[in-house]
């Protein structure tokens, strides 16, 4: 599907407010993540899960990120079921973004009745 960064957090969004509807609170990560998969590519986007990027120093392996899901190729999505967003959370966010050359992420906490989300931008020179 051919859609924009702004129509694709539109999009991540509707989907992930569907399944806390649908699923309510109190499950684990993981199963908001395979929801939430399921929900966006029934919408007919490209949805890649535990997608591994590893870090390079000196051509050596110095450590992975694994992101829940990554959207068309453009978003990360990092899920969190927590009481609330912590600094930790944003890092790790900018963290994928800046191994995976993308340049915008989305953080969703599903802990709540309601759905918590931020857009996360990050801009990184290429070196």
């Amino acid at each position: 599907m051919n859609v924009n960064e702004h129509e694709l957090i539109q999009l991540a969004v509707g989907a992930a407010y569907e399944v806390s509807n649908t699923l309510e609170c109190g499950f684990l990560e993981k199963v908001y993540r395979l929801a939430l998969a399921r929900e966006l590519r029934l919408q007919g986007l490209c949805v890649e899960t535990e997608v591994k990027y590893s870090i390079q120093y000196k051509s050596e392996c110095a450590g992975e990120y694994f992101a829940d899901l990554i959207l068309e190729r453009k978003l990360v999505i990092e899920l969190k079921c927590v009481e609330r967003f912590a600094n930790e959370h944003l890092a790790q966010c900018l963290n994928y973004l800046k191994a995976s050359g993308l340049s915008l992420a989305l953080l969703i906490n599903f802990q709540h009745p309601r759905v918590e989300w931020r857009k996360i931008i990050g801009r990184f020179d290429s070196r």
